[in-house]
């Protein structure tokens, strides 16, 4: 499939993800922002707890209002809250009251995401979801070394220049939307009930918690990697390095993994990718010198490179009709939990010993692996199903046709 395929409608979404992302300013800068207002450490961690607590709920949030109201308007409604929560943040000075606007900006600042990736599934032919969610994958990893580059730039003039950036660039991704798709997500006909069904497939379970699992190993870059390059003695410098490899391998290696790997099952690619990156994750414990670190870097980014957007695409694949923004935050939850636990697990087992923390990185990459195929063997693949069905399923099936296997079920699409 080659990427003149997609619908004008999704390049226009590409184009206001990308945006947004480049925008994305404020929350890398949050910690020296309180503290230039005159918080102390305690009234920092308050904020910084309040805003990532909030931020939890957020995507359930959005995926009850883009089922309810429609992926368009949640995504529009979403970037509108944030711009206002941004410039409210900006500009209030009292500690309680930071906390109030950051709790604020933490409920309505990912309520987008399910309804982006729903507007996505609704907009873009099941056969080219996958090189879709990649792609969008792609350009949110374009626009972080960017993000932070500007950030870094304006924060030297002023942190209201940050606010600035981040608030116009949620109102560009607003408009671009508003504008650019005039189609919109509609509820399924017949009454879904909240999460329940979302749960009750377990299915899905299991690709929220490898999902996690992944997304709890790649958090060490920013936790366990930060630890053993300093106590290497290799200083902030050589951190920075790490990230900008990281960042700009997931720019070039992702594209070419998504052309390499499109022919082999998707979960056995997701299998493989999570051994990579738990086993290259886990080789950060041999890392001396400047060079093993940036091959390690190397290793790893390019198991996060190729399992770029195949879970989205696989819960898109098993949501119903009605229940796609649900589903995609339901995944979008356990991500945020993942990236939540990672954070005090990493630093906690690395005080007890870093080999404790690596060791547990290849063990759950591992696991990943494991859970990976042995879901695959139970499911029939996606592609397969597309290629030996691509009738209408469920309610839309005339009568006298044969079910589809996997379709005409609870997960059925219209």
């Amino acid at each position: 499939m080659s990427t003149n395929q997609l619908p004008k409608a999704f390049w226009i979404l590409f184009a206001g993800q990308l945006a947004n992302r480049i925008g994305n300013v404020v929350v890398a800068f949050l910690v020296f922002y309180l503290a230039a207002r005159g918080l102390d450490a305690g009234q920092t961690a308050l904020v910084m707890a309040v805003f990532g607590g909030t931020g939890l709920i957020s995507q359930p949030v959005g995926g009850a209002l883009s089922d309810r109201f429609g992926a368009r308007v949640t995504l529009v409604a979403g970037m509108l809250g944030s711009a206002t929560c941004l410039c409210l943040f900006g500009v209030v000075t009292n500690w309680v009251w930071l906390t109030v606007t950051a709790g604020l900006l933490g409920l309505v600042g990912e309520i987008y995401r399910p309804a982006s990736a729903a507007l996505l599934t609704d907009i873009v032919p099941p056969a080219q979801r996958m090189r879709a969610f990649g792609l969008v994958y792609w350009a949110v990893n374009l626009g972080f070394p960017i993000a932070g580059a500007a950030g870094g730039l304006l924060a030297s003039h002023g942190y209201g220049l940050l606010f600035v950036l981040d608030a116009g660039t949620c109102l560009v991704f607003a408009g671009i939307i508003a504008v650019g798709v005039r189609h919109d997500t509609r509820g399924s006909q017949r009454r879904i009930e909240g999460y329940g069904l979302a749960v009750r497939d377990r299915t899905v379970l299991v690709l929220v918690v490898v999902n996690a699992g992944f997304v709890a190993v790649l958090t060490q870059c920013t936790v366990g990697v930060a630890f053993a390059v300093r106590d290497a003695g290799l200083g902030v410098g050589m951190y920075g390095l790490v990230a900008i490899v990281n960042g700009l391998g997931i720019v070039v290696l992702q594209p070419l993994c998504a052309r390499l790997l499109c022919w082999f099952e998707p979960l056995h690619v997701l299998a493989a990718s999570g051994l990579v990156v738990g086993a290259g994750m886990a080789m950060t414990g041999l890392a001396r010198t400047p060079t093993d670190y940036l091959g390690i870097v190397l290793l790893w980014t390019l198991g996060e490179a190729g399992a770029g957007g195949i879970v989205s695409a696989l819960v898109a694949d098993r949501a119903p009709a009605g229940a796609q923004g649900r589903y995609q935050a339901l995944l979008g939850w356990g991500t945020g939990v993942g990236k939540f636990v990672a954070t005090a697990a990493g630093a906690f087992l690395y005080s007890v010993h870093p080999g404790v923390l690596w060791i547990g990185c290849a063990v759950a990459g591992l696991l990943c692996c494991l859970a990976c195929f042995a879901l695959a063997k139970r499911l029939v693949s996606p592609r397969k199903e597309l290629h030996h069905a691509v009738e209408p399923v469920g309610q839309d099936r005339r009568a006298g046709q044969p079910a589809v296997p996997g379709h005409d079920d609870a997960r059925s699409r219209r």
